[in-house]
């Protein structure tokens, strides 16, 4: 998720939890929350094997914590509303809605019948609809369910998301479009997370109107990369779309790993050095733009590394080893990563990040 600023300053941040939630931390909490620089939120098993959802300062200092009835993948936040959400990994059917300020209760949201949730969702700039990526399973098509984030977040409507295997969505920040990355695999809870269909994948990029769902483009990987899943987005501040790939096909293949587009524009596929190809290993696993200082940053749990880019021009300013790197967002200065041995900004934590972080403050 791009970070423009539009989080919860720090003041404000703690203005809103006031005494009570407050009270409800510890003291080493407390002093991590007044002198963060930056807060997150990302899903974490503990070491006694529990689920949960931490807000964590970017010096990995966990903050706070809310239980989880299974294992969380990515994650959505409103900066109008406050309310972050966290979605299960696929193929699971909840959906956690919080407030890191404790002033209102957590709403768990349970998909449909007939659908599971992608692991993926995004707010509306005014936070008053959530929109979630779904699977509709027997119907072998993606799908974006609507969620009324002013009531209760119950259940108003959905869109066809024009793909299968849908996995990240973004908004636009006027809140016109919403952009869909379908990773083309299908898959059915009663196999579990096997991939159905890697002989015949169909992966694409997709963008709707967000009021009517109207399709307004798609552009599909050409034939030569149909095994290239497209499978998480960011916008920078241009309103360019950053997209990050995870290679299905032959391990001794170096397709194209990141590329971007724009609305009426088609694709770009991003040519990296053979080497930071190498070090990513096929396989993106998160993405996430800094716009302040104009700056992509991919992770690969697989090549255990973390490189960034100049989002401009796409050339590489920096890559680092990172094992088991997971999550990426926008940090103060540069990029945060975690990892799924419970790094968080080169800090060891207590426990094991998942795979996505989000910023909040």
């Amino acid at each position: 998720m791009a970070w423009s600023g539009e989080t919860i300053d720090r003041r404000a941040f703690l203005k809103a939890a006031a005494i009570g939630f407050a009270a409800a931390l510890s003291p080493r909490s407390l002093h991590a929350l007044e002198r963060a620089d930056a807060v997150y939120a990302s899903g974490f098993r503990a070491a006694d094997g529990s689920f949960g959802i931490a807000t964590v300062s970017e010096r990995g200092e966990i903050i706070d914590r809310v239980a989880l009835p299974a294992r969380a993948h990515g994650m959505a936040f409103s900066s109008a509303t406050g309310r972050t959400v966290a979605f299960a990994r696929r193929p699971g059917t909840f959906a956690m809605v919080f407030d890191p300020s404790r002033q209102a209760e957590p709403i768990m949201i349970t998909a449909p019948e007939g659908r599971h949730f992608y692991g993926h969702g995004h707010f509306s700039p005014d936070g008053a609809v959530l929109y979630a990526s779904e699977n509709d399973f027997d119907g072998n098509r993606g799908m974006i369910g609507l969620y009324d984030g002013r009531n209760g977040f119950r259940r108003i409507g959905e869109f066809d998301a024009h793909g299968i295997g849908t996995h990240d969505m973004t908004v636009s920040d006027d809140g016109a479009l919403l952009v869909i990355a379908n990773g083309g695999i299908e898959t059915h809870p009663d196999f579990g997370r096997t991939k159905l269909n890697l002989d015949r994948m169909e992966p694409s990029l997709v963008m709707l109107d967000a009021r009517s769902g109207a399709l307004i483009q798609k552009h599909a990987m050409p034939s030569s990369l149909s095994q290239l899943s497209t499978r998480h987005l960011d916008i920078a501040e241009d309103g360019r779309i950053w997209f990050a790939c995870q290679w299905e096909g032959a391990r001794n293949e170096t397709p194209p790993l990141a590329g971007w587009f724009s609305k009426g524009e088609d694709i770009a596929l991003l040519s990296l050095p053979d080497e930071t190809t190498a070090r990513l290993a096929n396989y993106v696993g998160a993405i996430a733009i800094n716009r302040r200082e104009n700056i992509v940053g991919l992770t690969s749990p697989i090549g255990g590394a973390s490189v960034t880019l100049d989002a401009k021009t796409g050339l590489v300013l920096s890559e680092d080893v990172v094992r088991e790197a997971a999550g990426v967002a926008p940090a103060a200065h540069g990029i945060a990563v975690s990892s799924y041995d419970g790094q968080f900004m080169k800090t060891r934590s207590a426990v094991a990040w998942d795979q996505h972080i989000i910023r909040i403050k």
